[in-house]
């Protein structure tokens, strides 16, 4: 079983093909209005592991998708919002492997960009389908949560930009594809997920992206009499960019060139000291 899905002008829509030795035997969609892709995906699952235990001597299935975090959902004991799905799957597996002790399924992880030829096929057709829907529908509890956070957070970039909560001093970053890193809830975010297995590493981001960090630049702010010159000695000021780029005490790591996060936070790692309270000027 090959399965898709995505949505568009809040349809979600799910394609399943379901093919036996290769051949393709039955194709399927299904979409329905204010309703996230996990749900879709694991509708998608349940669709096709019930049309396939309907086939005689079958004894092995395969599902092919691009998230396999919608399957984690099948086998997760707690409680959540898509156990209505993930219960009549388990029902469908239970009967399919009564059946025959030596039955199994295995779930493939096929990501859109490999270009599987059978999900591309799929996923292909996903892009074609266009639906916006003509009367009022009821929401998922999880659609509602997206809907919520989504403005949210539009409401929070928007603020962010045009408030004095972003602070001057506040350092652009991009990620890996060179794009400007945005704010984000799903998945650590776009900063702290680079940072996070470890604490100081994400103390130590923090204070450099804000630039509130123990550094000359900043602590000339409160300590006006103090020394506030570069331990380097070649520079008045210790500033970020200075440590950044021109500081000969730490390793030359950072690319002016490319500033991503992925390489900023490679230069903290390399450079333990920098931003860290051991090279405070107080």
């Amino acid at each position: 079983m090959v399965s898709d899905a995505n949505i568009k002008n809040d349809v979600a829509m799910s394609i399943l093909h379901v093919h036996s030795s290769s051949n393709p035997i039955k194709k399927t969609i299904h979409h329905a209005v204010n309703n996230i892709s996990t749900e879709a995906e694991l509708f998608a699952i349940r669709c096709g592991i019930n049309q396939a235990i309907q086939i005689p001597n079958i004894n092995h299935i395969t599902i092919i998708i691009n998230a396999i975090h919608a399957v984690y959902h099948i086998f997760d004991s707690l409680v959540y919002s898509y156990q209505l799905q993930a219960i009549a799957i388990l029902k469908e597996l239970r009967e399919f492997f009564n059946k025959n002790p030596s039955n199994y399924i295995e779930f493939w992880n096929c990501p859109s960009n490999d270009n599987c030829p059978l999900h591309s096929v799929v996923n292909k057709e996903m892009k074609k389908f266009d639906l916006t829907p003509l009367f009022p529908c009821k929401s998922s509890w999880d659609f509602e949560r997206k809907s919520e956070c989504d403005s949210i957070i539009k409401n929070w970039k928007m603020m962010f930009q045009v408030s004095d909560a972003r602070g001057r001093n506040f350092l652009d970053l991009l990620d890996n594809n060179l794009h400007l890193l945005e704010l984000s809830y799903t998945k650590e975010g776009l900063w702290i997920k680079y940072s996070s297995h470890s604490n100081s590493l994400c103390t130590r981001t923090t204070r450099a992206i804000v630039n509130h960090a123990p550094i000359g630049e900043y602590c000339l702010c409160f300590f006006p009499n103090e020394d506030f010159s570069c331990p380097c000695s070649d520079y008045l000021i210790e500033s970020r960019h200075h440590i950044l780029h021109d500081c000969r005490r730490f390793n030359n790591y950072w690319n002016p060139r490319r500033d991503t996060i992925s390489h900023f936070v490679s230069f903290l790692e390399f450079n333990s000291n920098a931003f860290s309270f051991g090279e405070s000027i107080i």
